[in-house]
C-alpha cells in the first residue's frame, strides 16, 4: 500500500516539477544579480523550498539588508504556510508517525498543497512524500540552471515558463467547483477580494503572502458559519 501511494505520488509530482523548473529559473537569475554562487542558490532551493520567501530574501541580500531584516521579511513572506501546514495535519491520519509528520512539513508548497488537499480520503504520507522525491529536485535543478545559464534567456521567453503552474492548479480548483456550488462562491469571491485588495494601498502594501493569509482566514471563516459541513456519523460496528 505505501509503494503504491508513493508511485501515485511520484506520477502527480512530475507537472510539479516541471512547473518548478519554469519558475525557479528566474529565481536562479534572481541568486545570480545578488551575487550568490550556482551552489549557494541550489543549495537554498533544497532547504527552503519557498518562491516567494527566497525572492524575498535574495533581493534583500542584493541590498546588502541585515540579518534582522531577513528573518522578519521571511517570516511574514513564509507566513501562509503556517495555515497549510494546520490543515494537512488535520488532512493526515491519526496513525501518521512524528518522523512522517514532520518530512510532510519541511516541504509544503502550494502546489503539493494543493494537490493533498484534494485527497478525498485521509492523506497517504507516502503520497506527499512521492510528490516531494519528483518535485523537490526540479526546483532545485530550475534554481541552478537560472544561476548558470539565466542570462542567455530573453526575459519574456522566462516569463511565459511559469505558465504552467497555473494550469496546475485550474485543474485542482476546476473540479471542485463544478461539484459544488459553495465552492465555486467561495472561490469567484476570493477571486475578487484578492483584486480588489490589490488595488486598495493600504493593502497593495504588505507582501503577497500576508494578504493571502488575511483572504484565507476572513473568507473560510465566513464560508464555515454560513454554510456548515455536516460531518458523516460513522457506522457502529458490532463489538
Amino acid at each position: 500500500m505505501h509503494a503504491k501511494q508513493f508511485t501515485r505520488g511520484m506520477r502527480v509530482g512530475v507537472p510539479i516539477c516541471l512547473g518548478y523548473l519554469a519558475v525557479s529559473f528566474t529565481l536562479g537569475i534572481t541568486a545570480k544579480n545578488a551575487g550568490l554562487s550556482a551552489f549557494q542558490a541550489t543549495l537554498t532551493s533544497f532547504l527552503v523550498n519557498a518562491s516567494a520567501g527566497q525572492y524575498a530574501a535574495f533581493t534583500l541580500i542584493a541590498s546588502q539588508g541585515g540579518y534582522l531584516e531577513m528573518a522578519l521579511l521571511t517570516l511574514v513572506t513564509n507566513a501562509r504556510y503556517l495555515l497549510m501546514s494546520c490543515s494537512l495535519s488535520q488532512k493526515l491520519s491519526p496513525q501518521t508517525r512524528l518522523w512522517q509528520r514532520c518530512t510532510v512539513g519541511f516541504a509544503v508548497t502550494d502546489e503539493m498543497f494543493g494537490m493533498a488537499i484534494a485527497e478525498r480520503q485521509d492523506l497517504s504520507p507516502f503520497y506527499y512524500f512521492g510528490m516531494m522525491t519528483v518535485a523537490m529536485p526540479g526546483w532545485a535543478l530550475g534554481t541552478f540552471l537560472g544561476t548558470s545559464v539565466g542570462n542567455i534567456l530573453p526575459a519574456s521567453a522566462v516569463s511565459a515558463l511559469s505558465v504552467g503552474l497555473y494550469g496546475m492548479f485550474l485543474a485542482v480548483v476546476i473540479p471542485a467547483s463544478r461539484k459544488s456550488k459553495v465552492i465555486l462562491g467561495v472561490v469567484a469571491v476570493s477571486m475578487g477580494v484578492s483584486l480588489l485588495l490589490a488595488s486598495i494601498p493600504l493593502f497593495a502594501q504588505l507582501a503577497e503572502g500576508t494578504r493571502i493569509i488575511l483572504i484565507t482566514v476572513g473568507i473560510s471563516a465566513g464560508a464555515a458559519l454560513l454554510f456548515p459541513v455536516k460531518e458523516e456519523k460513522e457506522a457502529s460496528h458490532g463489538a
